[in-house]
């Protein structure tokens, strides 16, 4: 059964090729305490994942600011992670992937959280944000074709952070902003959003 929104995130153990040229096995539990962010895709040395993996790297100083840990995995062993941050990666990007690339070997983590596909033999590209808790907040598929947009990542990010902070007792609203209006969910406002709301 693939996870939801809302429960805890699953555990997974495996390895990663980290920036510095290491590989070193992970947990998600190592990373409780923090906010993380799932970032799977298909494979490497392919199209569309190359301009998403450089995409987030490109927030990924203020995805740290935000206290976020990110974590790419495909179905690549550690060995091609290294090839590719060596032979493509750093020349789309000064210095490459800052952040480490995960195996999913015959896609069990893939498994775990949904997003693989038996007919393909490759992840999609699912983006799963969790909170310092382990809990799922967001959960993004797209099919193969089309890639993500890390401004998006960021601002959910800054959104379910903002909601935290005040314990549930505000939400965000569409294409909200830090600085943005929000909203306090509750009897009173049931049919009255128009008055408060601001595009």
């Amino acid at each position: 059964m693939a996870c939801k929104v809302g429960s805890l995130a699953p555990d997974f153990e495996t390895q990663a090729y980290f920036p510095d040229g290491e590989v070193k096995k992970i947990r998600l539990s190592d990373f409780k305490g923090k906010w993380v962010v799932l970032f799977f895709y298909p494979a490497d040395f392919t199209f569309v994942c190359p301009t998403e993996l450089v995409d987030v790297a490109e927030k990924y100083d203020e995805l740290k600011a935000l206290g976020t840990e990110v974590i790419g995995l495909s179905i690549d062993t550690v060995f091609v992670h290294k090839i590719w941050q060596e032979v493509e990666l750093s020349k789309m990007r000064k210095g490459g992937i800052p952040y480490p690339l995960a195996s999913d070997l015959s896609g069990k983590i893939g498994q775990l959280y949904g997003v693989y596909d038996d007919a393909l033999g490759l992840d999609l590209r699912g983006t799963f944000i969790i909170d310092p808790d382990g809990v799922l907040q967001s959960i993004e598929i797209n099919n193969a074709p089309v890639g993500r947009n890390a401004d998006e990542l960021v601002r959910k990010i800054k959104a379910f952070q903002h909601v935290r902070s005040t314990g549930g007792q505000e939400v965000c609203p569409a294409k909200w902003e830090p600085g943005k209006a929000t909203l306090k969910p509750g009897i009173e406002l049931a049919g009255k959003v128009y008055e408060v709301y601001k595009k």
